[in-house]
Parts: C-alpha cells; structure tokens; sequence
C-alpha cells in the first residue's frame, strides 16, 4: 500500500529540509522529495521529521526498578541484587504484560526498533517451560503486538560471575538465565525465527559469564548459526577488567579477540573502561559499540571513550540499558556532555554524528536497514514538534538538543502510523505503561 507523508522539516542524510514529501511502498521508503508543498492525500507531519530511532540495547524486566534504587547510595553490584529480585516476579505472562508497556513506551518517546538482550530464559531453578522459548516469544508477541522493531539477542549465561579464583557457580537466581551449555543454548536459539517486524541476534552476556573455553565455543556456535548480530556486556565496571586480567592475563577486549568473538557483527555493550589496546583492537577488528549513557551515569559505572573510538573508526550506537530513563534524546546528548565534562570543550561530536549513533548505527548493530531518510530503506520515522516549551524557537537542525520524548508527537513503523499526536494506537501510553507495572506487581 503506498502511503504519502509530508513533512514540514526533515532530516535528510545531507541536512534538514523544509517541504519533503515520503512516498512508502511495502515497508520501505520509494521516493523523498525536499521543497514540496502538501497534497489533499498527504500525512502532515509538523516539526521535524528524524529518521527512526534505534535502542541497541534495553533488559525490559529493569524497568520496574525505576524510581525505586537511586537514593540509597552503592554501585552496579549492590544495585544487580534489586535487579535480581525482580526476577522473581515474572514468568511468561507477567513478561509480555511489561514488555508490552516498555516497548509501548519507547515506541512514544521516538523508538522505533529495540535489541533486547534477554537471558531471563527459564522457570525458578532453571527449569524450562514447555516452550523452552516462552520468554522469548513473551517478548516477540509483546513487540508485534505494539508495532516495534525487535532484535532478540538471545543470551548465554553460564556461569554465576568471574573472581580471582576463576569463575563462580551460578546462584540461585542466576539458574533461570542458563542453558547448562553452549549446545543447549544453540539448540533453543535454533527454534526461533525472524518475522517481519522481529530478527533473531545473539548474545554472550559478559566474560564473567561464560569460561574462555565456553567463550571460544559460543563463537563457533554463533557462526554455525547463520549471520546475525552478535552483542556482549564489555567492560562495563573496573572491577571485570581487573579479574579478567588476574584469570586470563587479558583485558575483556583482548579476551574476547583471542576467543574468535571481537569481529564484524559484533558489538560491544558499555565499553566503558579500554586501554590502548583495546582502543586498537576495536578499530581493526570491525567491531562496534554501543553506549548506555543516562545508565552509566546512574550505575556510577564511569564514562566511555566515545571520541576514543570514534577516532579508532568505531561506529556507536546508543541504548537505554536499564530504562531508568527512556529517551533517546537524552541518550543521544549524553554522549556530547560527558565528552565535554571530559575535554572542557564543546562540540566534540557534531549534530550529525550524534543523529547517526541514534539511528543508523543502531539500525546496523540489530541487523536491519534502516535510520536514513532516503529510498531503500525501511520507512520508520518520527516527528518531534518544534512548538512545545522546550523547542520553541529552535532552529529545525538543533532539535535534538532542545527536545524530549514527549516532543514525539507521530512515529512510523514499516510506512505505518503507531503513534499519532502523540497516542499509541493501542491507547494513551500512560495507561498502557501502569498496566504494565500493576501487572507484575500483582504476583508479588
């Protein structure tokens, strides 16, 4: 079905535009046209019209920690055993019922494709469901049902964390996130499958999680089946790199380059604490990165060598990780903020090299082709208004940092309209996200 839309400003891959007329066919975009005026059959889109947001990386189930962990002081690993206890009250049902309002969220706030690194696989002490996938497909039907993109990185865990003694036994809570092997995980993954709105990728959840030997077998498991994304948690606090030093006489980057894993198609989550070494190994490799800033920060875990990588030719993308915040913008510009606390000088990143974290390089993290307003590519966008308090009075080529997700008013997923002025078509996102939380809450 083609579908025209007509935007008052857009982002085109050169600069902003005024007038630009999107012509959708069958997903895909098949025709921009900038200093165009409206026709009778137009959509009209006011504002700014962006490219479809990327999230590279969100644990839905994190979310019920919002507004709930942040006031009494810690670290990463105080705040992973609050984390762990909301595991307890989630099975496939209260899955989908949350999945379902986050997905909901971020698809409001201007995201329109999600990589959900999901390990919390199984039934308390690790027992599969019938369906061993049943937390996966939870989280698929959740995202086709509110109409955004989805990579599932399916994630092998296998080991309880990483000391100086070598590597832990899985606790009890950890149970519901293992396969027992890499060939066990393999086999489950294997019963998955793409859709239209959804992509099967991969994930090794850290090197504190699986042995180097398991490291080393995951990557040849991964290869065997098929191309697809590959994502791990890398040194994303001091303390992994240090054990992984003690245990492997190497840093996690090194690590996972010895194992077969560092390589094109493969992104590292965090990297928030590489040497020069690890800077190099990145850059000639292939490998991506994807940071989570408002969940660094919040987590105390350190800022990440953005311009670093960036110099090393890294591509970046961004996610929001923990979702105590779920706003790209807010993603987006956290990279040049904590770049300038850093350096003390501003526009270490310009406009377009922030917007090409937030869309395309997030697209090609998840293994899909999109992020660009131009022909070929899948026809996700979103508009953000130019006439609320906050950006008023901005010029159309600064949106991004003056607006919120509540500046998203229209968001377009595959040439479809999911959001309009502002309200999901599944109903106020509000309503659709308390929902959610009162759902899982209701099993405590």
């Amino acid at each position: 079905m083609t579908t025209t839309y007509w935007c008052e400003h857009a982002q085109l891959p050169d600069k902003v535009h005024a007038g630009v007329r999107i012509t959708t066919d069958g997903g895909r975009i098949t025709e921009v046209m900038p200093r165009t005026t409206a026709r009778e059959n137009d959509i009209r889109l006011r504002g700014v019209t962006l490219p479809g947001l990327a999230n590279a990386h969100s644990h839905a189930f994190h979310r019920m920690l919002r507004g709930r962990t942040h006031g009494d002081g810690g670290n990463f690993w105080t705040w992973r055993d609050q984390m762990y206890a909301v595991t307890e009250q989630l099975n496939p049902d209260t899955y989908f019922a949350l999945a379902r309002g986050v997905f909901a969220e971020m698809l409001a706030a201007g995201y329109t494709v999600v990589g959900e690194f999901h390990y919390l696989h199984h039934d308390v002490g690790g027992r599969p469901y019938s369906d061993p996938n049943a937390m996966g497909a939870a989280l698929i039907a959740a995202a086709e049902e509110v109409g955004i993109r989805l990579t599932l990185l399916d994630t092998c865990y296998l080991a309880g964390g990483l000391s100086s003694d070598g590597h832990l036994p899985l606790d009890e809570v950890q149970q519901r996130f293992s396969d027992g092997s890499v060939e066990a995980w393999a086999a489950r993954v294997r019963e998955l499958r793409d859709s239209d709105l959804v992509r099967i990728g991969a994930a090794a959840h850290s090197v504190r999680a699986l042995t180097g030997a398991q490291l080393a077998e995951f990557a040849s498991a991964v290869s065997a089946l098929g191309e697809r994304p590959v994502h791990a948690h890398v040194s994303e606090q001091v303390a992994e790199n240090i054990t992984t030093e003690m245990v492997y006489g190497a840093s996690p980057v090194e690590h996972l380059a010895d194992a077969g894993l560092l390589r094109e198609g493969f992104t590292a989550v965090h990297a928030t604490h590489l040497s020069d070494i690890d800077l190099e190994l990145m850059g000639c490799s292939g490998a991506a990165a994807c940071f989570c800033p408002t969940t660094e920060r919040d987590l105390a875990d350190g800022i990440g060598p953005a311009c670093e990588l960036a110099g090393q030719g890294v591509s970046i993308s961004l996610g929001s990780d923990q979702h105590a915040v779920i706003d790209p913008f807010e993603e987006l510009r956290g990279i040049e903020m904590h770049e300038r606390l850093k350096s003390h000088e501003r526009g270490r990143f310009g406009v377009a090299d922030l917007l090409e974290m937030a869309t395309s390089a997030g697209y090609r993290s998840l293994g899909w082709d999109g992020g660009e307003l131009r022909v070929g590519q899948l026809a996700d966008f979103v508009s953000v208004r130019t006439d609320s308090r906050r950006t008023g009075g901005v010029a159309p080529g600064q949106v991004v940092f003056a607006a919120t997700g509540a500046d998203v008013r229209e968001v377009v997923v595959g040439g479809e309209r999911v959001v309009s002025a502002g309200v999901h078509r599944l109903g106020p996102v509000d309503d659709v996200v308390a929902e959610a939380i009162a759902a899982v809450r209701s099993t405590s």
